[in-house]
């Protein structure tokens, strides 16, 4: 599977972190940046990119890094095709996907350890949509809201 990464400076130690664990488990890690530690970097320089790579790759998911997450799922939430759960947990990195059929996973670096935050990744990218009538409902309503309200 390709995975899709990127953050600014505020998540930059997690993301090489698991770049590096990813890629020893056998994923395919496209790194979107940050490239280099500055602390003057913006998230949305980086994340955009890499949400616009999943939306643009079906199949694919994305992980993308920030201080609390945050703004990096608010950016990554503005690409058509792009539908990113933040979670501070296994259950919501669990949830975003099984409920939600999330394909992007926001992180904060600054929330969890590198080891719990590793966990919520592999939890989110080996959990499949459920299919459940309900959440494909749901799910088809914000469809059909961003179709109808997007310029």
């Amino acid at each position: 599977m390709r995975v899709h990464i990127a953050t600014d400076h505020a998540a930059f130690d997690l993301k090489q972190y698991l770049v590096k664990e990813l890629t020893a488990l056998g994923y395919d890690v496209v790194d979107h940046g940050a490239r280099t530690y500055d602390a003057q970097d913006d998230y949305p320089e980086f994340v955009l990119p890499a949400a616009e790579a999943v939306a643009n790759e079906p199949g694919s998911l994305g992980i993308v890094l920030g201080g609390s997450g945050n703004g990096e799922q608010i950016a990554a939430n503005k690409v058509k095709g792009v539908r990113a759960g933040l979670a501070y947990n296994t259950v919501m990195a669990r949830l975003t996907r099984e409920h939600n059929d999330a394909n992007v996973l926001s992180l904060g670096g600054r929330m969890q350890s590198l080891p719990d935050a590793l966990e919520m990744v592999k939890v989110f990218l080996e959990t499949p949509f459920s299919e459940d009538p309900r959440h494909v409902r749901r799910l088809a309503m914000l469809d059909a809201y961003e179709a109808g309200h997007r310029r």
